[in-house]
């Protein structure tokens, strides 16, 4: 890597915002060798410093290390999820493996985890802040669940499984975003998409020209089973090629199919997990989260499942009387409108006109942050970002001190992957003196040039909720980069964005950006008052929809290595672990099936895609504390802030939650809130 590669050094510009106007394709990997090469010299000349041992030379030490490979891999993985390519994708699979070595270089040495275990067994002697402390904690338990501790011959194989997992997870992801676009739906006549709005017909229009299908409509596919286009669509054979399309994802006998791949990381998991000693991927995932273990997930998950698919057997006999009809997946969406109008006069078709996505974001999502924390936002239009259509803003404490930079890149391409999520560019750590730098992505279709972007409750739902983990980032008040924002344990990472979502209809939020983008009146009172009583209308179908792909994770995760390499159908495993929960209900789907579970075999959910529910049991319990304590305020903001959302993962995160609600969480929110009690 040579002085001109713009990873070499800190970014000069704003907010250490990378340098995307020089970054060039070749420039990736020439740093990502060089990132290595240099952290592991790093890393040696800790280890070879003479003398004790002591937190300053070794913890800090390693906070300071392996920067240019930290700055590459930023800025290359977000690319690669959001605007990839075939370069790219070679890049990323040459790659995979060299990175998960290099991991395994470090964390498997025997030296530096004893010079580690040295500290951390005489913790208590080193008169370390609390802040400290937690790190020096976190980086033993890394190195444990890691593998630190196991023999040569154990470790050996452990860095063979990590490198075929690695490979494996980047063929999952290229094969689903090549079979997903290749699963869109075209249309031949407009007629088809009676139902759907001059707006939508338009967008599928222009996805379709941008393929070279001009005259046709292009319904694309999106991450989870199913399309918001069902909602709609009053052509019952096209919602089924839909919906059949969807399902297909990942499985269709191809070159995309993804069955063998997911089988063959489900045998590799099991495996790794016995060199650990425990039984399963699943057990060894848990005992660092706030679970703890499988059983205790099982022991939620049992309480809510039977209730929710009795809810949602109840919701279907409805639809049925709509239908006049039995209901199939591809009706559900279609018909749930139709009685939603019926029962409480809803048509959220209607409110598209009221969600605008400009005035949802700086409207809503900026005008709650800035009257719960005091923030502001301005648009910085000459800070170039990785893609045209990603947008930066500069935010601002209340008394005008910089607090870091918020990229939004809402709208979805065939170069983005599915789904919505958020990641960091710079974190936040006062070791280094940064400021934080993240970014939001979503996959909002895009509107012809010159329309409105009209946003459907659940896209305004994913802005608010993925703009919650961007506060996480943006808020952290923390000294080292370890622990820095959403760094939390995996099953308390959601909790934060989901208690964002409760400002969605908060009156006063609701009123400044629920207003139509036309005539700029408010969304009128009755439907508020509408959408309020109907709140658990459908959690059936959306808690058994979830849940089924929360037990499919598990079951995968909790096989053991004998029962892993037995398993070669994963249709017919699927049937039997929803089966085996009671949650096989044809008409509710799982929200994912395995072979598009991105989540899980391309993501940092593996046995632990759980932790939305499991997160959303805090969530709740922390939407009834702002409600009793006046809602919108800053003083409620200013706690959040201080007791929980600025800590990052610098203290344990059940300790966090209870400093911020002065007790342990209670599940009655949550089943109150899903209509479960």
């Amino acid at each position: 890597m040579t002085n001109a590669n713009p990873f070499t050094q800190r970014s000069e510009l704003a907010f250490e915002l990378p340098p995307f106007a020089l970054i060039q394709e070749e420039h990736y990997l020439p740093a990502f060798y060089a990132g290595m090469q240099a952290q592991l010299a790093e890393v040696r000349e800790i280890l070879d410093t003479p003398g004790d041992a002591t937190f300053e030379n070794t913890i800090v030490a390693l906070e300071k290390s392996g920067k240019v490979l930290e700055r590459v891999s930023m800025v290359f993985f977000n690319r690669t999820s959001s605007d990839t390519n075939d370069a790219l994708e070679a890049m990323r699979a040459e790659i995979a493996p060299k990175l998960s070595a290099h991991h395994d270089a470090i964390m498997l040495n025997p030296k530096f985890f004893a010079r580690i275990k040295g500290l951390f067994d005489n913790r208590d002697s080193l008169n370390l802040t609390t802040e400290d402390s937690w790190l020096l904690e976190r980086y033993y338990k890394d190195l444990i669940q890691s593998g630190a501790h196991l023999s040569d011959e154990q470790r050996a194989r452990l860095t063979e499984l990590n490198g075929a997992l690695s490979k494996l997870s980047t063929t999952f992801s290229k094969n689903l975003l090549a079979d997903t676009n290749e699963l869109a739906v075209i249309v031949d006549s407009a007629d088809e998409l009676d139902g759907l709005t001059a707006n939508q017909i338009a967008s599928a229009a222009t996805a379709a020209a941008d393929r070279g299908l001009v005259g046709k409509w292009l319904l694309a596919q999106v991450n989870f089973t199913g399309n918001p286009l069902l909602d709609s669509l009053t052509n019952r054979s096209l919602r089924k090629r839909i919906m059949e399309s969807s399902l297909q994802k990942g499985n269709q006998n191809n070159s995309n199919d993804n069955k063998s791949v997911l089988l063959e990381m489900v045998k590799l998991r099991a495996e790794r997990a016995q060199l650990f000693g425990v039984n399963s991927h699943a057990e060894h995932i848990t005992a660092v989260e706030t679970a703890e273990n499988p059983a205790n997930v099982h022991a939620m998950l049992q309480k809510i499942a039977p209730a929710a698919v009795r809810n949602a057997t109840l919701e279907a006999a409805d639809l049925e009387k709509s239908a006049g009809t039995a209901i199939e997946s591809w009706d559900w969406g279609f018909y749930t409108e139709k009685v939603r109008l019926e029962k409480y006069s809803i048509d959220t078709a209607k409110m598209r006109p009221y969600f605008e996505l400009e005035r949802v974001l700086h409207d809503g999502v900026f005008f709650a942050a800035n009257k719960l924390f005091g923030i502001t936002f301005k648009e910085r239009p000459d800070l170039v970002t990785y893609h045209p259509e990603a947008r930066t803003f500069e935010v601002s404490n209340e008394d005008g001190t910089p607090l870091g930079l918020f990229i939004g890149d809402f709208f979805t391409r065939d170069s983005k992957r599915g789904g919505a999520w958020m990641n960091s560019l710079v974190k936040q750590n006062y070791l280094l003196s940064q400021l934080p730098v993240v970014v939001n992505n979503l996959n909002v279709p895009k509107p012809p040039a010159g329309q409105p972007a009209l946003l459907t409750l659940d896209f305004t739902t994913t802005l608010f909720h993925e703009f919650g983990h961007a506060l996480h980032g943006l808020l952290s008040q923390v000294k080292y980069p370890r622990v820095s924002g959403t760094a939390v344990q995996r099953d308390f990472v959601e909790f934060p964005s989901q208690v964002n979502e409760m400002w969605i209809m908060w009156p006063e939020v609701l009123n400044n950006y629920a207003r139509h983008y036309e005539t700029g009146e408010l969304m009128p009172q009755e439907w508020v008052d509408s959408l309020n009583a109907a709140s658990t209308f459908n959690e059936g179908f959306a808690t058994t929809s979830y849940l089924a792909a929360a037990v499919l994770d598990l079951a995968w995760h909790s096989l053991t290595s004998d029962q892993a390499t037995e398993i070669n159908d994963v249709e017919a495993f699927e049937a039997k672990a929803l089966a085996d929960y009671g949650l096989d209900f044809a008409p509710v789907p799982t929200r994912y099936r395995s072979t598009y579970f991105s989540h899980i075999f391309d993501g940092g959910y593996s046995a632990g895609y759980y932790g939305y529910i499991w997160s959303e049991v805090l969530d709740a319990d922390t939407v009834d504390w702002f409600k009793e304590n006046g809602g919108l305020l800053r003083k409620n903001g200013d706690h959040f802030r201080q007791t929980l959302l600025g800590r990052g993962g610098s203290i344990d995160s059940m300790q966090m939650f209870r400093n911020f609600r002065g007790r342990d969480s209670k599940i009655e929110p949550l089943l109150k809130r899903r209509g479960l009690l």
